[in-house]
């Protein structure tokens, strides 16, 4: 008996519960019954009273008239309670969706409350860490920018100057050649080589690179290197003030060939694949940098001079892989980027 008694039992149906219990009639289908009851009733007793009438002139007419007269009022009683009954169950549905909207608004600036107040602090944690780790750059590429040669005293009278004896040469290893960068040595320092120029070019890619920091030392001690590199670094400073970095960029790569032609002298359409950045937002943010700041306008006017005549003068001695090496780093994308707003390549 239990087991029938369960099966019986019904089953709750969420929303659908509401529906089949509520069997009692509407208010407005009360008002209209009770108004279409009075209506019948008062036509009844008029009809009982007076009549169908004894005039033949309307035939069969008479009985439809009486008929319209009665269900036609009936019927636009019973469609008024309809619509009336209608606007109600609409309002009742628009406040219910008001509250709900109100309830998933809260939810939801509940929900986002505990997000900050939870992932705040770790933010705000690798925040400082990333501008601590941008400051000891800075303070290291300061040092040795900053950096003079130890001066060394003239040899006493007493005794005469030795001159250095030359690094012993191994017969067959292959030796790195220097890059005069077309300077003498005596006038511009000491030459630096291609592979630490390239190096230099590109920048220590973290504080703990010291193969980077010491390329970027040996080509410190070439001024004309060391012109390229404070201008290169300067440069790099105030776009990364507008969030853009070399790093986020890829441009597309241009053929060697198209260097060499750019290096020597050529302008044009036939060089215009040197500006292969494509990123819309670092070139629109620089080309406003460099209409409406002055300092930056200098500066990147400043540092797309010095990169061309670095170019050109040391094009002609660098191979292929060389040059598409030096084209990879970060001082030459930030020549394609700020060379595309200057216009150089059209």
């Amino acid at each position: 008996m239990s087991e029938s008694s369960d099966r019986k039992a019904p089953v709750d149906l969420g929303i659908y519960s509401r529906v089949a219990a509520d069997t009692s009639l509407d208010p407005a289908d009360k008002i209209a019954l009770v108004v279409s009851g009075i209506w019948i009733v008062l036509c009844l007793a008029f009809l009982g009273i007076v009549g169908l009438g004894g005039s033949e002139g309307l035939g069969s007419l008479r009985f439809l008239i009486v008929v319209l007269a009665v269900l036609l009022p009936v019927a636009l009683i019973w469609i008024g309670a309809i619509a009336v009954k209608s606007a109600r169950i609409m309002r009742e549905e628009s406040d219910r969706l008001q509250a709900s909207m109100d309830a998933m608004r809260q939810i939801y600036i509940t929900q986002a409350q505990m997000a900050a107040t939870t992932m705040g602090p770790n933010v705000e944690r690798k925040i400082d860490e990333i501008v601590k780790g941008q400051q000891r750059a800075e303070s290291a590429l300061a040092q040795f920018a900053t950096s003079r040669p130890i001066s060394v005293p003239a040899p006493s009278p007493e005794r005469p100057a030795v001159a250095p004896m030359a690094p012993p040469v191994t017969p067959g290893m292959d030796q790195q050649p220097d890059l005069a960068l077309g300077t003498p040595a005596e006038i511009y320092g000491t030459p630096v080589s291609t592979a630490d120029f390239i190096t230099a070019m590109n920048f220590p890619e973290t504080a703990d690179d010291r193969a980077g920091f010491n390329a970027l030392r040996r080509a410190l001690a070439d001024r004309r290197a060391a012109v390229l590199i404070q201008a290169s670094q300067d440069v790099l400073t105030l776009l990364s003030q507008d969030g853009i970095y070399m790093d986020d960029l890829t441009p597309d790569r241009a053929r060697t060939e198209v260097w060499r032609r750019f290096a020597a002298g050529e302008r044009g359409r036939t060089v215009s694949g040197l500006g292969g950045v494509r990123d819309r937002s670092s070139l629109a943010l620089s080309a406003a940098r460099m209409r409406q700041d002055s300092i930056f306008r200098d500066a990147a006017h400043h540092f797309l001079r010095t990169f061309d005549k670095t170019l050109a003068s040391i094009a002609d001695r660098l191979s292929d892989e060389e040059l598409s090496a030096l084209t990879e780093t970060r001082t030459a994308r930030a020549f394609m980027l700020l060379g595309r707003v200057a216009g150089i390549f059209d």
